[in-house]
């Protein structure tokens, strides 16, 4: 069955059979809107195609009622959007050129305009209204839209993460409040996207008829869109208290078992009480096994059972619209599971013996304490039978969509507790007694390398004292979005001086979730004797400098082995660069030796020469530093009188124009 529209308008049902009645919209036009052909962007057309196409040729489609896609009205995009921003979108695909467009969409957040943008949007926004109007009108049992581009991070005044208008914030907006004769007055807006729904979140913050529940990773706030709106404690103002969910992951890797328990634990008892007449899902598949951006692990029958507990409430009355969903296999059956459920009612009996992560209880309990002022369901303690079946995650992963990928440690059995879960949202302190004194586990290898001594060369941020001494004693400097935890060992340096070296400073990635949008620093490994680049060395312990390996490399975790041990040491001196196999995922895996000051080894840690390849071939982005990362580096530099601000300026300038 091909769809551009235009077909079975008609509401009755294909089959006459036990399905329930399913609508389903889809329309090649919002293909139209694409990234420039020389990006090989995540959000592209190919997402709705596959969902399309999987539920042809599965059958599904056929047992559905296929609506026409609409576009929106201005008076509806006004019920959640200021006028500048409806104007913006409707006008930037006509009498614009593409480089245009370019230089506009660089103004926001992680967006892309083309020729069909402003189509594509209207449409998306359009028909997420048509699916939930048939919906609350009755015509229909259930809706699924399947649109782009996404709309849950778009906010009030501005696009933002791959989003032009919040369609499922406008859908909302529009039951509410233009069609009340349809008494649907109390809507529950479920976003299982991995990414916090900021903008869903905020059209809603005061509002006591929508209950906005988000699950999604956080990562301390610095995992996409980055800051402090996801956190738990955001839970709404004014009538709206407590009319706002967060329940914010704290790494990657949470699947099916993870889901399942908020959904025991918090969304379902929650659900109960507000009773909703209706449920939208902001549907991102993001949070699937395989998504090159979310990192966690949801199977499709995962999503179907996350769907079909949601069955109970508002006599089904669930509209899904598309948000994100990277994998194009994973978005497809993911998706195929969720319209399964919707023409049955339930999901495949499946019985699965997975386990939460013990962070995972971590999460649900302060989210449970948060709410039980407004939510007395919440108020008690779960038993401790259930929060001991637990498997456990050693690391917390990646920082932020752009930077690295998740990376495993092998975490010995005998440690491999709720202690290691590191930073559980409010820095949680486990008690060893009665007398409340703070896990620590000191494994032996500290102990013997706190012995021995090595130069920390730095180039990068860390040329300015204060802010290395976050990586030693913990904490943040001015301009830093995270602070770090610091390391073991938190003892001054025994000594700092400065050198040059004759290697490349440049600057690349994209964004980084201390410091925000704009490229950071890195030495390029072999050296060159027309290059000159100046470092601060810092006396330290090869502890602290496992320590700093780790923070370096995003891994907020005490280990039962060190990263980077003696025998590493010696092996360095005469290989000159050492990759650790354990962070290999991490930006500044590959340590580099400089040679001895005195008899003490000259150490820094930077990318490898493949990865230096990677970012002369694009793979990567070359990119310059942002207003404060450059400003740090500028004020270490004359700090340690080895410039002056200008040419401390220049030298910074030059390392992020000249060509690799």
């Amino acid at each position: 069955m091909e769809s551009n529209g235009e077909t079975e308008s008609s509401l009755s049902r294909s089959n006459g059979g036990e399905d329930r009645r399913v609508g389903l919209i889809f329309d090649e036009r919002m293909c139209n809107h694409s990234a420039p052909a020389e990006e090989d962007h995540p959000e592209c057309p190919d997402r709705i195609r596959v969902i399309w196409n999987l539920l042809n040729s599965s059958g599904l489609a056929k047992r559905c009622i296929i609506l026409k896609a609409r576009d929106v009205e201005d008076n509806h995009l006004a019920l959640v959007h200021t006028k500048k921003h409806i104007s913006l979108i409707k006008s930037i695909s006509s009498g614009n050129s593409d480089s245009k467009r370019s230089r506009i969409a660089a103004k926001f957040n992680s967006i892309y305009f083309s020729e069909g943008s402003t189509e594509a949007a209207s449409l998306a926004a359009g028909s997420v209204i048509e699916a939930a109007e048939k919906v609350a009108k009755g015509e229909l049992d259930s809706a699924f839209a399947i649109v782009r581009p996404p709309g849950h991070h778009a906010e009030e005044g501005e696009p933002m993460g791959f989003c032009l208008y919040n369609n499922v914030a406008i859908a909302t907006s529009y039951l509410l409040n233009e069609r009340r004769d349809l008494g649907i007055n109390k809507i529950l807006i479920v976003d299982w996207d991995v990414h916090h729904g900021n903008g869903t979140q905020k059209m809603f913050y005061k509002d006591p008829r929508v209950l906005f529940f988000s699950v999604h990773r956080y990562d301390s706030g610095t995992f996409y869109p980055s800051g402090h709106d996801g956190s738990y404690i955001m839970t709404g103002e004014e009538p709206g208290a407590g009319h706002n969910i967060n329940v914010p992951w704290e790494h990657g890797r949470c699947g099916d078992a993870d889901y399942l328990a908020v959904w025991d634990n918090i969304l379902i008892p929650v659900a109960r009480e507000f009773n909703p007449n209706m449920i939208i899902i902001s549907a991102g598949f993001d949070a699937a096994i395989g998504d090159p951006l979310g990192g966690c692990c949801i199977s499709p029958h995962g999503y179907s059972i996350m769907l079909d507990k949601l069955m109970e409430f508002a006599g089904g009355k669930i509209v899904m619209a598309l948000e994100g969903g990277y994998n194009l296999n994973s978005i497809a059956t993911s998706a195929r599971a969720c319209v399964d459920v919707l023409l049955l009612g339930k999901a495949p009996n499946v019985v699965s013996e997975a386990y939460p992560f013990a962070s995972t209880w971590l999460v649900i309990q302060e989210v449970r304490r948060e709410l039980s002022t407004y939510w007395p369901v919440l108020g008690g303690e779960l038993p401790e039978k259930m929060i001991r079946k637990t498997i456990q995650i050693g690391i917390l992963s990646s920082d932020s969509e752009d930077e690295t990928e998740d990376i495993a440690l092998a975490v010995p059995e005998e440690v491999r507790t709720i202690e290691d879960v590191i930073q559980p949202l409010s820095n949680l302190k486990i008690d060893l007694d009665s007398q409340g004194q703070e896990a620590t586990m000191k494994p032996s290898w500290r102990s013997e390398h706190s012995k021995v001594d090595v130069w920390y060369a730095t180039y990068g941020s860390n040329m300015k004292v204060p802010r290395f001494r976050c990586y030693i004693e913990g904490g943040q400097i001015e301009g830093m979005m995270r602070p770090c935890v610091g390391s073991m060992d938190k003892s001054e340096p025994k000594g700092i001086i400065w050198k040059t070296f004759p290697h490349r400073l440049f600057f690349a990635r994209e964004r980084t979730a201390t410091w925000g949008p704009g490229g950071v620093a890195f030495l390029r490994p072999n050296s060159n004797v027309q290059e000159k680049t100046y470092l601060c060395l810092y006396k330290i312990t090869l502890e602290q400098f496992n320590d700093v390996l780790l923070q370096e490399n995003c891994l907020n975790l005490e280990t039962s082995h060190p990263l980077f041990d003696s025998a590493a040491l010696q092996t360095i001196q005469t290989e000159k660069s050492f990759s650790v196999e354990l962070v290999q995922g991490g930006w500044y895996h590959n340590v580099v030796y400089l040679g001895n000051e005195g008899d003490i080894p000259v150490l820094t840690m930077t990318c490898s020469l493949s990865n230096v390849d990677d970012f002369i071939s694009g793979k990567f982005p070359i990119n310059p530093p942002c207003k404060e990362y450059a400003n740090t580096l500028i004020t270490g530099l004359v700090e340690g009188k080895q410039l002056s601000e200008v040419e401390a300026s220049a030298y910074i300038q030059e390392a992020s124009s000249k060509p690799l």
